[in-house]
């Protein structure tokens, strides 16, 4: 839980809903054109260097209740699981799904880290001004935000989401209801904690943490 005077200040100067996303021509973005996701052959995507004897053990020792709608995110200090909400945010987890397939976050940057409140990955630049060139209509939902929960960035317009994400370090009641919840952690928070804090204007971090990989547990 955070404190009170921390989600004061919080509240009041660091909410992504005051993220800086000038709108970018087609020319600006990094787009990824029409995803085959489930047809990507596995030379098109990003794998970890294990066996397929260590890949099936790691597969079967998450317990998550549906391997489609899972996440593998593999931080410096250790494994994340965040499990996805398909029901609440079809669209918006039907977008990460093919992004993750497409190797679209590997190697990105946690650009932006707030403590006690949020850290935020997804643009390719590392700058929090780009995204994958394809915005998302709003699925905003009665998932509360509340620690490990995981949900989309976006500019001041709500149809704005793209690839930017972010992941609540503590409960952020007043974000509930104005962005997309679409996933929550539910193993390993504690390596997101680690995740470099960032000490520049609205949260910016010098030399961020990455995201290491993402797969969807079924393809592991």
């Amino acid at each position: 839980m955070i404190g009170g005077n921390i989600m004061k200040a919080v509240k009041k100067s660091a909410t992504p809903a005051k993220e800086r996303t000038p709108k970018l021509a087609k020319s600006e973005t990094k787009s990824l054109g029409k995803s085959e996701t489930k047809g990507l052959k596995a030379a098109d995507t990003k794998k970890l260097g294990i066996s397929a004897t260590r890949a099936k053990k790691i597969k079967h020792s998450y317990k998550v209740k549906d391997k489609e709608n899972a996440i593998l995110l593999k931080l410096k200090d250790g494994d994340v699981v965040i499990e996805m909400f398909p029901d609440d945010a079809p669209n918006h987890v039907a977008r990460i799904k093919e992004l993750v397939r497409a190797g679209f976050y590997n190697g990105l940057k946690f650009h932006r880290v707030i403590d006690g409140f949020m850290a935020q990955t997804g643009c390719p630049y590392g700058t929090g001004t780009g995204g994958s060139g394809k915005k998302l209509k709003a699925e905003f939902n009665k998932r509360p935000h509340k620690r490990g929960t995981v949900s989309m960035a976006r500019s001041m317009m709500p149809d704005s989401a793209d690839s930017q994400f972010f992941i609540c370090f503590g409960d952020c009641d007043w974000l509930n209801g104005q962005y997309t919840v679409w996933g929550e952690v539910t193993s390993g928070m504690e390596y997101v904690d680690n995740i470099k804090k960032g000490d520049g204007p609205n949260g910016a971090v010098s030399a961020p943490d990455e995201i290491i990989s993402m797969q969807i547990i079924a393809d592991i």
